[in-house]
């Protein structure tokens, strides 16, 4: 087989060809079982990706059907791409019930072929998808991540294209424009519980709470419990200057509307992208999770979570100088009250202490912050419930 001298531009494409050529191997194979020839490519136009997968893999089992969406996407839009499809099937029946999902090309089931392709692209788990772009501006490493982040967007698969999209990423997590974090083109409305819409529009001036949790996670059913309690109080005493919006990882829309109709407050519909790209914006790793967004647009904190956890609607506007006046006026409470006491409805010493909350022994109301507690027993006291000994 002839082929072009890639090598001086592209080293990846050059060995894979040159692999294939060491097999007696100058063609790949369709889902209808008919040879391509290699020579028919146009190299210096397509963006070629090895997919190494094998039908035994959960991982790959679960990724495969979004890359054909992706790859069946950008085909219809006219990009110039093509998935070239390495199994690392044992045998040749799993090969083949994995190839019939695909819409792309294969190189013929070959164990040694195969094992060569891998070691030469130091593939060590898969699924793994390796771009053999001619520009060398490749990135470095896998795309699996990437296309799971930004899916269709990512395209071409460079470098270049991940700085690019990380700089979006940046400009929209730092520009101070909330409409543009939670609209697109296509929607410009959140939802309510009720079924409800609401323009984004209208949150412009606000602070903004994007609330991400899910029904399926108790840490997540504890905390909207708290923030409930917060956003409530903030409604009934600022009226119109707070909303949460629910950036949602239920695991379908069944789930998700059982989440939602327990929560006064707005979220993104359950079926828009934008929920997958707030999570990578803001470096969602774990959830529940609060990010804090300013009347300005801009972030006050992606720690929301401890600061209602801690604080409740005392922090708003949540902003760093509001923490540190709570904080203050903490201090001096507690500078004000004795280390401990003896108070009559208790056998034990009960010594100050503070605690993020409790629920006071004597009158059965939850508390925050200062306590009297006992060191023996599990007892704890408002100071405001005292009644020393005399």
């Amino acid at each position: 087989m002839s082929k072009p001298d890639y090598q001086a531009t592209n080293l990846p494409l050059w060995d894979f060809l040159t692999i294939l050529a060491s097999e007696g191997v100058d063609f790949l194979l369709s889902g209808e079982e008919d040879k391509v020839p290699l020579s028919s490519f146009d190299y210096e136009k397509t963006t070629i990706c090895l997919f190494f997968s094998a039908n035994w893999c959960r991982p790959c089992q679960s990724f495969t059907p979004k890359l054909v969406q992706l790859y069946n996407m950008l085909r219809t839009m006219g990009k110039e791409l093509e998935i070239v499809f390495i199994s690392l099937d044992h045998d040749e029946d799993g090969f083949n019930a994995h190839f019939e999902t695909m819409p792309w090309l294969t190189v013929p089931f070959d164990v040694n072929l195969h094992k060569k392709l891998r070691e030469r692209f130091h593939v060590v788990r898969i699924p793994s998808l390796v771009p053999l772009n001619l520009d060398g501006q490749s990135v470095e490493e896998d795309l699996i991540g990437l296309i799971e982040d930004f899916g269709e967007d990512a395209f071409p698969f460079t470098k270049k294209r991940r700085e690019e999209l990380k700089a979006i990423d940046d400009s929209m997590r730092q520009g101070g424009k909330i409409d543009q974090l939670l609209a697109h083109p296509g929607r410009d409305y959140v939802v309510a519980s009720d079924g409800g819409k609401a323009l984004v529009s209208k949150l412009i001036g606000k602070t903004v709470g994007l609330y991400f949790g899910a029904h399926w996670c108790p840490p997540c059913r504890a905390f909207t419990a708290q923030l409930v309690e917060a956003y409530n109080q903030l409604l009934s005493s600022r009226v119109d200057c707070f909303e949460v919006v629910l950036v949602s990882s239920d695991r379908d829309q069944k789930e998700f509307d059982v989440n939602i109709s327990s929560m006064p407050w707005l979220a993104l519909p359950f079926e828009d992208r934008t929920r997958q790209d707030l999570c990578r914006i803001f470096n969602i790793k774990a959830i529940p999770a609060l990010v804090l967004i300013g009347p300005d647009g801009k972030p006050i904190s992606t720690n929301g979570k401890k600061i209602i956890t801690l604080y409740g609607a005392k922090a708003f506007p949540f902003t760093q100088s509001s923490i540190e006046e709570i904080e203050e006026s903490l201090r001096k409470e507690g500078d004000s009250l004795p280390r401990q006491i003896q108070d009559i409805k208790h056998q034990h010493v009960l010594k100050l202490d503070m605690a993020k909350a409790y629920v006071c022994n004597y009158c059965e109301r939850q508390g925050k912050f200062w306590a009297f507690s006992c060191d023996a027993c599990d007892y704890d006291l408002h100071p405001t419930c005292v009644e020393e000994a005399s």
